[in-house]
């Protein structure tokens, strides 16, 4: 083997560092690539995963649908932090209540509410019944003679 010219030299190690630039191009977009993929990942999960668990049926689903069947009223104010519990109490399932509201603690009070007699909040009516105060969904279960049972 021959030993290489200074030309043939020179054309080897412009080579070299040609091929030592495409590398670190090709480290630097491969690099990229899964930086993107990992936030492309993380994006739809934050998205996906919202949506997925929104789906799902509430925990008291059936319970709520059976209050409002019965004729089940829930009075409040959106300023009650009493009516925030008892709604916490039914986690998504309180969408299947029959809830009415009755306007700021300051009034003045809507005519449903007036009708009603509502005083305290949060108060339930169920027929000539009336009860005031966060109720267990225990107690409302024995109340209205619905069952308590929870959605899997």
């Amino acid at each position: 083997m021959e030993n290489p010219t200074q030309q043939e030299r020179e054309k080897l190690h412009e080579q070299q560092i040609h091929n030592k630039i495409k590398a670190e191009k090709t480290k630097k977009t491969v690099k990229k690539i899964i930086i993107y993929s990992i936030i492309l990942l993380v994006v739809a999960s934050l998205i996906y995963f919202p949506i997925s668990s929104s789906k799902k049926p509430g925990k008291y689903d059936d319970f709520a649908k059976c209050l409002t069947e019965k004729g089940a009223n829930f009075y409040g104010s959106f300023q009650c932090p009493a009516c925030a519990k008892q709604k916490d109490l039914f986690g998504k399932s309180v969408k299947y209540v029959n809830y009415i509201e009755c306007g700021p603690l300051s009034g003045p009070q809507n005519q449903i509410c007036k009708d009603a007699d509502v005083r305290v909040y949060p108060t339930w009516t169920l027929g000539n019944e009336t009860l005031e105060g966060v109720i267990s969904l225990e107690e409302l279960a024995q109340w209205t003679s619905c069952s308590l049972s929870e959605n899997v």
